[in-house]
């Protein structure tokens, strides 16, 4: 299951370290014209954003359901995600790309390089932080024998796998950043400044891609992975009075809501009110080791029961 506090005390290290960055990083691309810091201060001030409606989405998705929405708001955290991946490929990487461009095409010696290399410091230290909380909080709602890809690719949280890969973009960000400063000034060409602005646009547009495709199978849809899907029907299986059962239909409303439709057989000696109470302890066997499953519908065979979790 997903850890909201973890999800939040990341996104909240992330606003911190990206308030001060960005600041310091807008004050070094004015005393030096550097358009490479200038594109990493635009880097830091939409991850801010961001993180910013990561928040408000995590809050909006927690409220209670009511009669408009009777399945709760969980998944207006998708939408906020979704929101954020655009805005990083719009803002973060398309200002990115066009200081880039116009860097090139109007080229400025950098006046003092010092500036730079000492926000760059600074920003890797802060970012580094920052990273290091997204990821605390990917792995604390991931298994352990997981790879680092996979945790990204099967997390349900945009706030915790977008704020990883912000922070990650951030990191490579800043070492295209110093790259191209260094080059720009030691070999007195300012091109070199240009093209890591180039490079950044590029960057951030290619980690939108990656959150728009994640956040967009959430928002329309996606159901619990094959071994846990295995595993739900194990279970149903397992109880005594089961005969047969379909596949599960599973989907998550949001990070730890999610909403499962299940025909079962029963026993055909059965009464009506043992088949009720073999839906209760059915339910109550799925929640025990997936407690994340909160709303359950089963259909029983010539009966419908159906379980509506609280």
């Amino acid at each position: 299951m997903a850890d909201a506090n973890a999800s939040k005390l990341s996104l909240y290290g992330g606003i911190a370290a990206n308030v001060a960055i960005a600041i310091s990083k807008f004050v070094a691309a004015y005393f030096t014209g550097s358009s490479a810091m200038l594109s990493e201060g635009i880097h830091s001030l939409v991850d801010t954003g961001n993180s910013g409606l990561l928040l408000y989405g995590t809050a909006q998705s927690q409220r209670p359901p009511d009669a408009e929405h009777p399945f709760g708001h969980s998944k207006e955290l998708y939408f906020w995600g979704l929101i954020v991946a655009v805005l990083i490929f719009a803002i973060g990487g398309g200002m990115s790309f066009y200081e880039g461009i116009k860097h090139i095409q109007h080229p400025e010696p950098l006046e003092d390089a010092g500036w730079n290399y000492v926000v760059l410091g600074l920003s890797f230290l802060f970012e580094g932080i920052a990273f290091y909380l997204s990821v605390k909080a990917l792995l604390a709602q991931s298994d352990a024998n997981v790879g680092f890809v996979k945790m990204l690719r099967t997390s349900r949280d945009p706030a915790v796998f977008a704020s990883v890969m912000e922070n990650l973009a951030a990191l490579i960000g800043l070492a295209l950043a110093g790259i191209g400063v260094f080059l720009g000034h030691w070999l007195n060409n300012p091109y070199f400044d240009g093209g890591a602005s180039i490079a950044i646009g590029l960057l951030l547009m290619l980690v939108a891609v990656f959150l728009v495709g994640r956040t967009k199978g959430l928002l329309v849809g996606t159901g619990v992975d094959a071994p846990t899907l295995a595993n739900l029907e194990r279970i149903a299986r397992d109880q005594p009075q089961v005969r047969e059962i379909r596949s599960p239909l599973t989907m998550y409303l949001g990070p730890n809501d999610v909403i499962m439709a299940l025909d079962v057989d029963f026993a055909d000696n059965m009464s009506s009110t043992q088949v009720a109470a073999a839906v209760e302890e059915l339910q109550d066997a799925i929640r025990r080791e997936h407690p994340e499953v909160q709303r359950i519908f089963i259909e029983a065979k010539n009966l419908v029961q159906t379980v509506a979790g609280k």
